[in-house]
């Protein structure tokens, strides 16, 4: 690690430890995306569900030095969502999953002027979580999916959750305050239908007032209205795979284009599009990837595209409309890729984590709705040939890697982007490691400016 010392620079990062162990608090700016320089230690209250409180004022480590301290074995964690319906405040929500140990959510806030991180825990006492996802409209509800014993074998349900009033933005309570219960989430509804089997994801509608959810289960496909301020869940629609062998979803994304009324699907090597309003596939893409498609993820401001990652290493993007091979394939991974997610204001940037220990940024310029540096549609590149000669000899910027980041030690699971900042990012790696992490100063200015 190079030494640095404070002040501007192009990166800023942060780590967060999960409970139980390996609990440190890393703040650094520095001219290297991939080292952070500054460090400071975060302790916390070892009984669960207690409020912790993690305040990094950041010094400056030596080459090669961070500031940590031991503590017990760090249960594992795989769940990652930012507080969607959040846009002043920089949240958070990771889910923890341990065997030993009652489960936890941890909400984390970034204060990005003041280089500190608040922490607060809520117990999620029913079991491991596999996945989280928070409502659009509402900043206390979320939903779920966690391991249950049933008879000889394990299920994993779902269900929708509010958080206590007092974890509310702004209200965070004193780490010193040794007296506060424990706090706990208020089950609003489950989306359990054991008839279905096993729930992979619960994907919310984009926008809205936060009422309808898509559950994922095995070879089931199953729309949701949350009725009652969230408290009843009803069954809208459903549909099924079709095919030999048991066939199950790994992975959907709700797209935002088309009123909300289409939805993508992965499983095996296939992704499929939904129509909500009928439950019939619109589209097919078969052999997608050359094995098991992980994540999915569809660009915000264009209405047709969408990225892909698997265990074949790579990452694909996609024109739903034309389908036969992809629009561009990223292969930067040496294992397999877990997550991507495109920026939702800035589309050319786009987020991949993997279980080669990396997170990558990559600047998809030339595939974004702003290949010439301004907002365009396909239209206006459609009609390239009628442009003056001085316009047409202005070439798009070249796709490039902008970053690696190298901070975590174990495959990462899960990576997103903040929906209150929008350079700003998160990614969760197996031995419950949270990094936060901004977009390089020189890019983000290039971009706006």
């Amino acid at each position: 690690m190079l030494s640095r010392e404070g002040g501007c620079g192009l990166g800023r990062s942060g780590l967060v430890g999960l409970p139980g162990g390996g609990r440190q608090a890393l703040l650094g700016t520095g001219l290297r995306p991939d080292v952070p320089l500054c460090t400071c230690s975060v302790r916390r209250d070892h009984r669960p569900g207690y409020s912790d409180d993690a305040r990094g004022k950041g010094k400056a480590a030596g080459p090669g030095r961070v500031c940590t301290e031991p503590w017990a074995q760090s249960p594992s964690a795989r769940a990652l969502t930012p507080q969607t319906a959040e846009t002043d405040a920089i949240r958070f929500l990771v889910g923890t999953q341990s065997l030993k140990y009652d489960n936890q959510i941890h909400i984390i806030d970034f204060d990005d002027e003041n280089n500190i991180i608040n922490k607060n825990v809520l117990l999620h006492q029913v079991g491991e979580i596999w996945h989280i996802s928070a409502s659009p409209a509402d900043k206390g509800v979320l939903a779920t999916c966690y391991n249950k014993p049933s008879d000889s074998k394990v299920l994993t349900c779902a269900a929708v959750w509010r958080m206590p009033k007092e974890l509310e933005p702004g209200s965070h309570e004193s780490p010193d305050d040794s007296s506060s219960p424990a706090h706990t989430l208020e089950l609003l509804c489950h989306l359990d239908d054991t008839a279905h089997g096993s729930v992979a994801c619960v994907v919310w509608e984009p926008t809205g007032d936060g009422r309808r959810v898509i559950s994922l289960a095995d070879s089931h496909i199953l729309l949701w209205d949350l009725q009652e301020s969230s408290s009843q869940a009803v069954l809208a629609g459903s549909a099924s795979l079709e095919g030999k062998g048991q066939l199950k979803f790994t992975s959907g994304r709700w797209s935002p284009h088309h009123t909300c009324t289409q939805v993508a699907t992965a499983n095996d090597t296939t992704i499929r599009g939904w129509d909500t309003r009928s439950m019939s596939q619109i589209y097919c893409i078969e052999n997608a990837h050359g094995q098991l498609v992980r994540d999915l993820d569809f660009n915000p401001n264009k209405q047709y595209y969408l990225a892909s990652c698997g265990d074949d290493c790579k990452v694909k993007f996609w024109d739903t409309r034309n389908v036969t091979e992809p629009v561009k394939t990223l292969e930067e991974h040496s294992h397999w890729v877990w997550s991507v997610r495109y920026n939702h204001s800035h589309d050319q940037l786009v987020l991949t984590g993997s279980s080669d220990s990396r997170v990558i940024l990559s600047n998809m310029v030339s595939i974004s709705s702003e290949p010439f540096g301004h907002l365009v549609d396909d239209d206006d590149l459609s009609d390239q040939e009628e442009r003056r000669p001085e316009e047409k000899s202005q070439e798009p910027p070249q796709d490039s890697v902008i970053a690696t980041y190298e901070e975590h030690e174990d495959s990462v699971y899960a990576v997103d982007w903040s929906s209150a900042d929008p350079w700003l990012f998160a990614s969760l790696s197996y031995d419950g490691r949270l990094v936060i992490n901004r977009v390089p100063r020189a890019l983000k200015y290039h971009i706006l400016l």
